[in-house]
């Protein structure tokens, strides 16, 4: 049976720890610390509030940490069954780690208690869950991208780069130049002006080969991407809507067996008081 609900104290301290308002308050904390640990890199007020924002910074630290330990007392090893919770455990040390000598990089990595927004506020823990369920329908679109983008390289090198001009030599003289010259195109900086008219000058045909390759990737792959981070959203809603749902039938039937347990013994009480009487 499920400890919290035998103590009433483990009981109590889950429901305010889960309430709206300790929820508030964590993540004001954690912007607050986010405001703290951006104005400590401006030198104006490091040097004339250092000490201050130093003491903020480890306040808010030590918060964290001391509500990290009281999930610990409440859940106690159901702590680490939620990945959330381990993400956390895992900012706060890194954010106790010693920031002096050879170890004075990890100071940067304090900002990282930012990311603990994420896991505060239930929105964002969707947005991020929708872009794990994404990541194997993302790899398969990169994977098409990627053959396109082979294929196109090699075509844009035999038919461009083949010309002595400076410009095609610098923009299509190899396959690592033509593909990066390809991106440049696919993410429409500069490409009309920048490079496509000064190659249409050359071979007026080449508008042929720009605009099927900015059709595929920069509209279709696009779009792709946008109907995959969009199914897995929805998908993420509904695991969080069953999550929900399995958590509260879960307790309602520990409460039904507590519950039943008590009337048993009070029956069972009854029972025995019944008999002393007729005896």
């Amino acid at each position: 049976m499920d400890q919290t609900i035998q103590n009433p104290l483990k009981n109590k301290i889950k429901i305010i720890i889960e309430s709206n308002i300790t929820t508030t308050v964590i993540t004001i904390l954690i912007l607050l610390n986010a405001v703290i640990l951006g104005l400590e890199t401006d030198a104006y007020f490091s040097n004339k509030f250092g000490a201050i924002l130093n003491w903020a910074d480890k306040s808010i630290l030590i918060l964290f940490s001391f509500e990290l330990l009281i999930k610990f007392y409440v859940y106690r090893s159901k702590f680490f069954h939620t990945g959330w919770n381990i993400f956390d455990l895992l900012i706060v040390i890194i954010a106790w780690l010693p920031t002096s000598g050879a170890l004075t990089v990890l100071r940067a990595l304090r900002i990282l208690r930012v990311l603990r927004l994420i896991s505060v506020v239930p929105q964002l823990r969707r947005v991020v869950s929708a872009i794990g369920y994404s990541i194997p329908g993302m790899v398969s679109v990169v994977g098409v991208l990627g053959l396109i983008f082979y294929v196109a390289s090699v075509l844009a090198t035999k038919l461009f780069g083949i010309h002595p001009d400076p410009f095609m030599q610098e923009w299509f003289g190899s396959i690592g130049a033509s593909a990066y010259t390809l991106f440049q195109i696919m993410t429409l900086e500069s490409w009309s002006m920048g490079v496509v008219r000064p190659t249409m000058e050359l071979f007026p045909w080449a508008w042929a080969f720009f605009i099927p390759f900015i059709i595929i990737t920069s509209f279709a792959v696009l779009n792709f991407f946008i109907g995959i981070i969009v199914d897995s959203m929805q998908i993420a809603q509904k695991d969080d809507q069953d999550y929900k749902e399995h958590e509260n039938s879960h307790v309602t039937m520990k409460e039904y067996k507590l519950l039943k347990k008590q009337l048993d013994e009070l029956v069972t009480e009854i029972n025995l008081l019944r008999d002393k009487l007729e005896k």
